[in-house]
């Protein structure tokens, strides 16, 4: 039968800073390398043995194996599943059958309500893989050094910075990603709205804690990109009475939920600010900055501080803005970006992330990758880094197929026919 919201008891009292400062301190280095790709290969031995649980599946999607890792020192055995549940319709939304890898470490502490983490991507839509392949499950993807070498050098490593040794954790995806998919005819458009999707993610959580007999324990979520606006609206959600307990905690992961901030409109001055840094750092990849002897912490670190005070104030004065300072800001940007003053000049000290992607190197007919400023291509309407997105892909494949015996096909949808935010409510 499909499972729905019910009344739960409060969570018991968790000491929420544990699985934040344990985690967070450690992982935000690999978080940041998987959005670009950087390789922060382990040596610790994971051994996902592929060993059947003691419990069958219960369908001929779901998988259960055996696992066993070491996450930040500690050695964790752990049952890895693929699950589906059915979530019941509502007057607004369609029922959906929803899929989710979730991996729950054997009780060490019989007095310790262990915490349950939840993980999804952004999008909207997209599945789970990046991040579960990509930083927080207990293997991950692997990028060479070398940004010439072909897909099949990358490699699928373990992961002690995955949380295992602090949570358990579930990898989400919504409907029409993944396996996951609205049933009995339904149209999936009908989630397509900031609530409509964390609705069907709060009933999802419900009907995961239910299952796994779960009441009272301390709930996290991890969102990344759009999922930080899913994750801030559910925890809104299971604020309310009557739903599964309130969160103990949400991270944000390249967090969009005042996305005005750095979406580029070109009369927003804040999204030029919060952009230098991430500019400076792709200029300091390609050699096409004024070093002066700095180390790249100290480099990010004065552009950073340059941005919130010189050129913000800059920005804020438009056309106020005497001559001679706008001639200093743009040396200043020159400096820290690569980008020649005049550019900067003629205008008015913007550039947004997307331009400066084609003008970094177009003097040698150069464009940088769109999702990594590492790589370098030929052609300004592709993505030079889309290697990583075959790379993660094929490790994600390779990954479910020797741990769950599972071949994957067209079947799972890595994204859903949204359009972006521009055909989300």
């Amino acid at each position: 039968m499909p499972e729905t919201r019910s009344d739960r008891k409060k969570p018991t009292p968790f000491r929420g800073p544990l699985i934040a400062a344990r985690w967070t301190t450690r992982t935000v280095g690999c978080l940041v390398a998987m959005v670009f790709a950087a390789s922060c290969v382990s040596h610790a031995d994971n051994n996902l043995s592929g060993e059947p649980a003691e419990q069958a599946p219960e369908s001929s999607l779901e998988r259960t194996v055996r696992g066993e890792g070491v996450f930040d020192g500690e050695t964790i055995t752990y049952t890895a599943a693929l699950e589906t549940f059915d979530i019941a319709g509502t007057d607004d939304r369609p029922a959906a059958r929803l899929s989710a890898f979730s991996y729950i470490a054997d009780k060490v502490d019989e007095n310790t309500q262990r915490p349950v983490l939840f993980v999804f991507n952004g999008g909207p839509i997209s599945a789970s893989l990046w991040l579960h392949i990509g930083a927080v499950g207990p293997k991950r993807v692997s990028a060479p050094d070398d940004l010439s070498a072909p897909v099949d050098a990358f490699e699928l490593v373990d992961n002690p910075h995955s949380p295992l040794d602090v949570a358990d954790l579930v990898f989400f995806d919504p409907a029409s990603t993944g396996f996951s998919h609205v049933v009995d005819g339904g149209d999936p458009s009908a989630f397509f709205s900031i609530e409509a999707d964390a609705a069907q993610f709060v009933d999802f959580i419900e009907a995961w804690l239910a299952r796994h007999g779960r009441d009272g324990t301390p709930v996290y979520i991890l969102g990344e990109s759009y999922g930080t606006m899913r994750a801030a609206e559910a925890a809104g959600q299971l604020a309310e009475e009557g739903g599964p307990p309130p969160a103990a905690g949400v991270f944000l992961m390249g967090q969009a939920v005042n996305i005005i901030e750095y979406a580029q409109r070109r009369q927003n001055i804040i999204s030029y600010v919060v952009s230098l840094p991430t500019l400076a750092a792709m200029g300091w990849e390609q050699d096409r900055v004024d070093r002066k002897g700095r180390n790249f912490e100290t480099f990010i670190a004065e552009a950073t501080k340059f941005g919130e005070t010189d050129y913000l104030t800059a920005l804020f004065q438009g056309n106020r803005l005497e001559d001679d300072e706008l001639r200093r800001i743009a040396d200043k940007l020159e400096e820290y970006t690569g980008i020649p003053a005049d550019y900067y000049v003629e205008n008015r000290l913007r550039i947004s992330k997307e331009q400066y992607r084609t003008e970094l190197l177009k003097s040698d007919g150069k464009v940088l990758g769109r999702s990594d400023g590492r790589y370098v291509g030929d052609d300004p309407r592709g993505d030079a880094s889309g290697i990583l997105t075959e790379a993660y892909l094929k490790g994600f494949k390779a990954y479910l197929s020797s741990v769950f015996d599972l071949e994957i096909g067209e079947e799972y949808k890595t994204l859903a026919n949204v359009g972006g935010l521009a055909g989300w409510e």
